[in-house]
């Protein structure tokens, strides 16, 4: 056997063998003490991790934002999940950060250590991430639902930037994504004034897409997910890759940056699948390849 015939087949075999540890892993339900994760659709195809503080308003402690960044990476590493939603409970996605927690802590803590540097497991998930927000969402409630990729929200819901009430400013991007989606004015009278913004208003500026009975917030987010998961994941990562350039990016290197994932597309199987079933007028069989 020829040395490179046996590189390939060594290759391919710790591959399969690396591949079938992921699934293993990636298949195993861990209890957790702040949250609760599941997998939900007819095809259990759609991850759910729900928010599990109800005493606490679902404040975003260290302990339980280590826990949504083990299930995020958790379901990311699952061939099986298309999307993920995350949710609360009808009352509170998430009143804001565990104050009592930061209390104490001085600035060589804050910045010189790993302060809320697990939050960004959530927006570099590769995979398309869904808020379902029912009731407040503030402070770093208002955070973490900004760095999933959409919001659909409750009638009821709040939103809204409270931290310059206490004596600070938001730390885990609620400056950043917020202006961008909504504007700088609002943007800017939220952030220092901690007024909050009801569903409605979000809706119109752009932050939700969606608003519902609060009933519904959750069995929706479930089936776009299920939608967005019988569509190809490859292209769908490449397509959430494109669309998040454009806040990084001038308008010029976007859309040198769109053209090129977009001629990369045509390396794939599932480009050609895809056409070739509109002309055949058939659902396509994407691979993810």
């Amino acid at each position: 056997m020829s040395l490179s015939r046996f590189a390939f087949i060594h290759c391919k075999e710790s591959l399969k063998c690396t591949f079938q540890l992921s699934r293993k892993f990636a298949s195993a339900s861990p209890k957790y003490e702040y949250i609760l994760s599941e997998k939900k659709g007819e095809k259990q195809n759609v991850a759910l991790i729900t928010l599990n503080r109800p005493k606490a308003l679902n404040a975003l402690c260290d302990g339980l934002m280590r826990e949504v960044g083990e299930a995020v990476s958790r379901f990311e590493n699952d061939d099986t999940v298309g999307a993920l939603v995350i949710t609360g409970s009808e009352k509170a996605f998430a009143a804001g950060a565990d104050i009592k927690e930061m209390e104490d802590h001085t600035f060589s803590i804050a910045a010189g250590g790993n302060f809320l540097g697990h939050w960004a497991q959530v927006s570099q998930c590769k995979k398309p991430i869904i808020a379902a927000v029912n009731g407040y969402a503030l402070g770093g409630g208002c955070e973490l639902a900004m760095m999933c990729d959409i919001i659909y929200a409750g009638d009821k819901a709040k939103f809204g930037q409270p931290e310059i009430l206490i004596g600070t400013i938001p730390g885990a991007g609620g400056t950043q994504r917020l202006t961008r989606a909504v504007g700088k004015s609002l943007a800017m009278e939220m952030c220092l004034t901690g007024n909050q913004i009801t569903a409605q208003t979000a809706e119109k500026r752009g932050l939700v897409s969606k608003v519902l009975p609060p009933d519904q917030v959750v069995p929706e987010a479930i089936k776009l997910g299920e939608k967005i998961a019988s569509l190809s994941q490859l292209t769908v990562g490449l397509c959430k890759e494109s669309v998040n350039t454009a806040y990084e990016t001038t308008l010029e290197q976007g859309l040198k940056y769109e053209k090129r994932t977009f001629h990369g597309t045509f390396a794939t199987d599932d480009r050609k699948e895809g056409m070739k079933a509109f002309i055949e007028k058939r659902p396509p069989n994407f691979t993810n390849s």
